[in-house]
């Protein structure tokens, strides 16, 4: 009798240890199918404002327009009327050039000068010879007329050896009522940004088959723009008329709006990556005193959206073909909505549907690394 009542009790006991798994495992099955609990979690609000997709460019603020200037003379600075930073109108004296010609230079144009004088006297007794054989109808016309082209071909070379020897000793001459002279001018009205040279520097001239010396370097700067690159990347989004934002190292604080003016077609390798050259119109420089070479960032503004919903893109699940936030309910619980999104800045996205404004969403967990 005992030992029945015993195995009786057995039984129970395995029966309500039965039972009290399955409760266990309903509960924690309950638990992921129903809401989750979002303890320990923090949480975001939906909220509404402005969204950018931007591309940015590195570069400097340049003039759109500099000019180098040269020389037409050889020789060494002999006066300078302007210095760095001068403002000049068109035609105000810059420098003035003299003439250095080396001894054999100098020689050698005097020599050159003589041989065509008396090539000149020759031709000239030659001439009068002709001239009265013609008269005599010893010649013919055409041997007459040939005789007076060498003549005159002969008194050009003298003309021309002088005006030559004049340029070399005194740096001014003037040819066929053009002065040709040792005084540089200044092409346009601006700014002197740079001067390369001092005075007693030689000046090597300006030439078909040379560059010649950059003497100086002038810009009209109430025209600036900036200069920069962009990455492969985002160049194919970039249209010319696209609004910027610029913001100058050594101007905190300001930020100078401009328009996309150029894009270059080629690319250029800087640091073993591809970049493409733009160049942005400045508009409105707000007052600021701009000057070239400044270092610069712009933001070329490809798309933009105001008043929109967004949450950061952090608390977003991409899964498959879905966006899926965790939304907080009441009882620190929340539940997963699958929302659609917009555009995004790689911070925020914005929510076109599945949540409205201050609706909390949790941040997804810290992952932790053993």
């Amino acid at each position: 009798m005992a030992s029945k009542h015993k195995s009786k009790k057995r039984k129970w006991l395995i029966l309500g240890s039965i039972v009290l798994l399955l409760g266990i495992g309903a509960f924690v099955v309950g638990k992921s199918k129903g809401d989750g609990s979002s303890e320990g979690l923090s949480s975001v609000k939906v909220a509404k404002g402005t969204i950018m997709e931007k591309a940015l460019a590195v570069g400097t603020i340049e003039p759109e327009n500099e000019v180098s200037i040269k020389s037409r003379v050889s020789g060494v600075v002999r006066k300078l009327y302007v210095d760095v930073g001068s403002h000049v109108h068109a035609g105000d004296p810059l420098l003035e050039v003299k003439p250095d010609p080396t001894p054999v230079e100098l020689a050698d144009a005097k020599r050159q000068l003589e041989l065509a004088q008396v090539d000149f006297n020759n031709m000239k007794k030659e001439r009068n010879r002709q001239a009265l054989l013609h008269q005599r109808s010893l010649i013919s016309d055409q041997d007459y007329d040939n005789t007076q082209k060498t003549y005159e071909e002969s008194e050009l070379r003298v003309k021309i050896a002088m005006e030559k020897l004049e340029l070399m000793q005194s740096g001014a001459v003037t040819i066929d009522n053009t002065k040709i002279e040792s005084i540089i001018y200044a092409p346009i009205d601006g700014y002197v940004l740079t001067r390369s040279v001092e005075v007693g520097d030689p000046v090597t001239p300006l030439t078909s088959y040379q560059e010649g010396t950059v003497i100086m370097k002038m810009a009209n700067m109430s025209n600036l723009v900036f200069k920069g690159t962009v990455d492969e990347i985002d160049v194919g989004k970039l249209r010319e008329g696209m609004p910027a934002e610029i913001r100058i190292g050594a101007i905190p604080g300001d930020t100078i709006r401009g328009k996309l003016s150029k894009i270059w077609l080629e690319a250029e390798k800087k640091e073993n990556a591809s970049v493409f050259p733009i160049e942005i119109a400045i508009s409105n420089t707000k007052n600021v005193t701009l000057r070239a070479g400044y270092s610069a960032n712009a933001d070329v503004i490809i798309q933009k959206k105001t008043n929109i919903l967004y949450v950061p893109e952090r608390v977003v699940t991409f899964r498959n073909d879905s966006s899926i936030v965790k939304v907080a309910l009441a009882g620190n619980r929340s539940e997963e909505h699958a929302i659609k999104t917009g555009l995004s800045d790689a911070i925020n996205i914005e929510v076109i549907s599945g949540l409205k404004e201050g609706d909390k969403v949790f941040e997804k967990p810290v992952v932790k690394i053993n």
